[in-house]
C-alpha cells in the first residue's frame, strides 16, 4: 500500500513529516525514509513488494543527485520501461520500478506519464530548480491530497496525515457533506476538508 507525504515551504521542518510518516505506518509497515533540506521535506512508509530488498528504499535519489522520489505503487510495465530506458543508455542498481519511475522522469520530464502503464501516485523534488512534481495515476486507484497554507504546500496520502501535520485546522467543508449525503461519496477534487484537495488522475 505504502504512504507518501511531504512539505514544501521556508516554514518546512522535517518534524512535520515525521509525524505524517508515523501517522501512515499502517500503510508501510516494512521501512520509512525522509530527505530534508531547508524548504522541502518528503518522507514515505513503505509496503515493501517489488525488490524487498534496502536498494528499494524511498526517498530514492536519481543517479545524477539531482531528483528524489516518493512514490506508492506499481508501474505494471516497468521490466519493458527499465530495458528500453537501459537501451537510451540509463544504469539501475535495484530491482524496484520505484528507480524506473524515477529514471524515466528524469529523461522524459513530466511526459513520463505517457510511459507509465499502472496504479501510482508520486512525487519528485528537484534539488536545483527547488520545485516539486505531483502526479496520480489515470483512474485515481492511488490516493493524493494536498493543501496550501500560504506559504507551504503539503501533500499525503491521507487526510488525517496531513491533520497530523500541524500546519492546517479541520474545517468541514459543507458542500462536500451535501455531496456525500446525495451521492454516497464526495466529487473530487473536493474532501471533507475544505482546506484540503485530492489530486485529479
Amino acid at each position: 500500500m505504502c504512504g507518501i507525504a511531504g512539505s514544501i515551504g521556508p516554514d518546512t521542518t522535517r518534524e512535520v513529516v515525521e509525524r505524517m510518516n508515523r501517522m501512515m505506518h499502517h500503510r508501510g509497515p516494512d521501512d520509512r525514509g525522509i530527505f530534508s533540506e531547508p524548504g522541502a521535506a518528503i518522507g514515505m512508509t513503505r509496503l515493501a513488494i517489488i525488490d524487498t530488498s534496502a536498494r528499494g528504499h524511498q526517498p530514492m535519489q536519481s543517479r545524477c543527485g539531482r531528483y528524489w522520489i516518493v512514490y506508492n505503487g506499481e508501474c505494471y510495465n516497468f521490466k519493458w520501461l527499465r530495458t528500453k530506458l537501459q537501451r537510451e543508455g540509463d544504469t539501475f542498481s535495484s530491482d524496484s520500478d520505484t528507480e524506473v519511475v524515477l529514471s524515466a522522469y528524469v529523461r522524459y520530464g513530466p511526459s513520463c506519464l505517457e510511459h507509465f502503464n499502472g496504479m501510482y501516485a508520486f512525487a519528485v523534488w528537484d534539488t536545483v530548480d527547488k520545485s516539486l512534481f505531483a502526479a496520480r495515476d489515470r483512474f485515481g486507484i492511488k490516493p493524493f491530497y494536498y493543501c496550501s497554507t500560504g506559504s507551504e504546500f503539503i501533500f499525503a496520502s491521507e487526510v488525517k496525515a496531513l491533520l497530523s501535520s500541524g500546519r492546517i485546522e479541520w474545517s468541514v467543508d459543507q458542500e462536500a457533506v451535501a455531496q456525500y449525503f446525495t451521492f454516497g461519496h464526495i466529487l473530487q477534487p473536493r474532501t471533507i476538508m475544505e482546506s484540503v484537495s485530492a489530486l485529479m488522475p
